[in-house]
């Protein structure tokens, strides 16, 4: 039968009148990121979660009207300023299959991915000549984790002093290697070890090796580094052997040397990196406060510890502290492709919502008192101080009420300064100076205020200062506090101040990423969202016990937080070291003492806001405040005797809250009230040893 023009128009008209379509789900995600826009932006946008945000992007759903209307709309706004073939222009080979998130699970025990060969692991195995080989113990159940093929064997493997490198997922290595250069080459060509970049823009992880000491001692190097200059400055000589097999080798090592932490490079030809990262533990690589008892652990163990970090975080790049700024860095890599109009080229432009690759100076307040800035200006206005509390309430200031309650009850907030980095909007472009501005809460920088007119009750540390003493005239704050203080409802009208133009949520990704790896790694200790407060009390009083190297990765999660927002305003080093000079940190674009004052500015004042609801809703008040960490004087030995719950059994908003995410509260500890009176009357802080065992 023919067809006619009316059906014709009719089936055309049909398909104009069906719901907007949007494009593929890898494509979302694509454009979300050139955008320079997390999930959980997003989310706020579309005013729905994060998980459905990445339901959108994996394929798992579909946005419904009016939603789906909205999200075609920047999507096609995002694919006119980003497209398609400006990617595949600029990344010409191509790119390895996305990998799937990783979905939470128990680590019960190393599992091998399904190309290991399945095989009994002898106590000393033959080793192979040839490419690298893999065994997995045969008592160990095999799983089948993603794999990016470029690296089959995950991002890192322990080797002991019989040639076995233990990977992740239970897998072992044979490593014939007998010298630095000799390993440096196998772990590049035959190991199979590395991870994939975490951002498009970004670059690939680097393959870690971890030494014991007897792998150490087999290739030459000393079993420990001794010398009489701090552990971090540690290094083997020049003239050592090992570090002229290396040079003799035509490879490199970084401006650090043969450290704890040595990375062995040569330079990149085209896009591929040849660099090694090498871990000695027996040289205190592992530092453990930050990775407690992982350096006496046997080899698998250790793997199955730094592999879980490795997957969830990053793969180790120095101490957690490094690990903690450089996976600031790879979550928003300086530099991405951008075309040049003049030509058409394709060449390295700088990458919206980055730091970029050159230093920053600060401005004068921003800086430390030895920085040339300072030290060149001879500037002498005053500094920022926004740091973490340490405050004690005067022990006058203790009622007869309060000093016959029997406990003292600390709580903690869980990662307190990686709550606070969430939705944090920070300055990416250089201060301007102002004098006599308005304030403006949504512009990033440091003012010089008088605050010293706002009155609080002398039950709560002023939250302006960090030891919560009242101020007593103009002082330099970042701007979250001085909006604290406009909250309250007091006047504020800042004298000068230093501003910075373009401003971005920087921290986001990075804040999302540790978020995950802190929940989904107490979840595979049992301590999960859904558990009642007294469960969950309950369990984490037995987490460290349910899985010790679980535990580890929990603690070393804790540690890159805090020791990323401080390496932002990493100090001077070294005894010869002079005001004025300028210090290596100086030369990274991460040098940022803004952001982690904005950071630790914003924790400080998210603390003060929980302690005043409190004592509106409870009529309780603080004994003491350490950084994250309160303790309140209790009727009884929990904190379910004090906190605050409606008649239905929930909890209060706005006061402290038990519950395992970043921001909610744990049990720190529990003391007696006359214990706590007493430390304070010395002096001391009840918050710094309410765990018990140090006094």
């Amino acid at each position: 039968m023919a067809t006619t023009e009316e059906e014709l128009f009719a089936s055309v008209d049909a398909l104009l009148e069906e719901e907007p379509q949007l494009p593929p789900p890898a494509e979302r995600a694509r454009l979300r990121e050139a955008a320079g826009i997390t999930q959980a932006r997003l989310a706020v946008a579309l005013k729905t979660s994060t998980q459905t945000v990445k339901n959108y992007e994996n394929g798992r759903s579909e946005p419904k009207s009016p939603r789906l209307e909205a999200y075609q709309r920047l999507l096609n706004g995002w694919a006119a300023k980003y497209p398609a073939h400006a990617a595949s222009a600029a990344a010409p080979a191509p790119a390895p299959a996305a990998q799937p998130e990783p979905v939470p699970q128990t680590f019960t025990g190393p599992a091998a991915p399904e190309t290991s060969a399945v095989v009994e692991a002898p106590a000393a195995p033959e080793r192979s000549a040839g490419p690298a080989t893999s065994r997995r113990p045969a008592s160990q159940k095999a799983t089948k984790p993603p794999v990016d093929p470029r690296f089959p064997h995950g991002p890192l493997a322990v080797l002991d002093g019989d040639g076995c490198a233990y990977g992740t997922g239970g897998i072992v290595l044979d490593c014939p290697a007998t010298t630095i250069p000799e390993l440096v080459e196998w772990t590049l060509k035959e190991s199979g070890l590395g991870a994939p970049k975490l951002n498009r823009y970004g670059k690939d992880s680097d393959p870690l090796v971890v030494l014991t000491a007897a792998a150490a001692v087999k290739l030459g190097l000393p079993e420990r580094l001794e010398g009489h200059e701090q552990r971090r400055s540690l290094r083997l000589p020049a003239d050592h052997p090992v570090v002229k097999q290396v040079a003799k080798a035509k490879w490199q090592l970084t401006q650090r040397g043969f450290g704890p932490w040595a990375r062995i490079y040569r330079k990149a030809q085209g896009r591929e990196r040849q660099c090694v990262q090498l871990a000695i533990l027996s040289w205190d690589a592992l530092d453990a406060r930050s990775w407690p008892g992982v350096a006496d652990m046997e080899p698998a163990d250790i793997a199955r510890v730094l592999g879980v970090y490795a997957q969830r975080v990053i793969t180790p790049r120095g101490s957690t502290a490094v690990s903690g700024l450089e996976l600031m860095t790879a979550l928003r890599p300086p530099t991405r492709a951008v075309r040049e109009e003049a030509t058409g080229n394709w060449v390295s432009g700088h990458n919206p919502g980055s730091l970029g690759t050159e230093p920053m100076n600060p401005a004068p307040p921003e800086a430390t008192p030895e920085h040339p800035v300072v030290v060149n200006s001879g500037w002498k206005g005053g500094f920022l101080n926004e740091e973490a509390y340490q405050w004690v309430r005067p022990v006058n200031l203790l009622t007869d009420e309060e000093c016959t309650l029997p406990y003292a009850v600390g709580l903690d907030l869980n990662t307190a300064f990686l709550a606070a980095a969430a939705r944090l909007v920070v300055g990416l472009s250089a201060p301007d100076h102002f004098v006599g501005p308005k304030f403006n809460p949504k512009i990033p920088g440091s003012w010089l205020v008088d605050l010293s007119h706002v009155e609080l009750d002398p039950r709560l540390p002023s939250p302006f200062t960090p030891d919560g003493t009242r101020p007593t005239g103009p002082a330099w704050y970042q701007t979250h506090t001085v909006a604290y203080a406009q909250e309250l409802g007091y006047n504020v009208a800042p004298i000068e101040a230093y501003l910075r133009r373009e401003t971005g949520a920087y921290l986001d990704p990075w804040h999302d990423r540790l978020k995950n790896a802190y929940v989904d790694t107490l979840a595979d200790l049992g301590v999960t969202k859904d558990l009642t407060d007294t469960e969950f009390l309950a369990a984490m009083e037995r987490y460290k016990q349910t899985d010790p190297a679980l535990a580890a990765v929990l603690a070393a999660i804790k540690a890159t937080v805090k020791g990323g927002v401080g390496k932002l305003r990493e100090r001077p080093q070294g005894k010869n070291y002079k005001d004025g000079d300028r210090w290596p940190a100086l030369e990274r674009p991460t040098w940022r003492p803004d952001i982690r004052a904005a950071v630790i500015s914003k924790a400080r004042v998210n603390m003060h806001r929980k302690l005043t609801n409190m004592a509106k809703m409870t009529g309780l008040f603080p004994l003491a405040v350490l950084s994250d960490c309160v303790v309140y004087p209790s009727p009884g030995d929990s904190p379910l005797a004090f906190l605050p719950y409606a008649a239905s059994g929930k909890p209060q908003p706005g006061g402290f809250r038990l519950g395992p995410t970043p921001g909610l509260a744990k049990l720190e500890g529990v003391q007696s009230m006359l214990w706590a009176v007493d430390l304070m009357e010395q002096g001391l802080n009840p918050a710094r040893h309410i765990k018990g065992g140090d006094v």
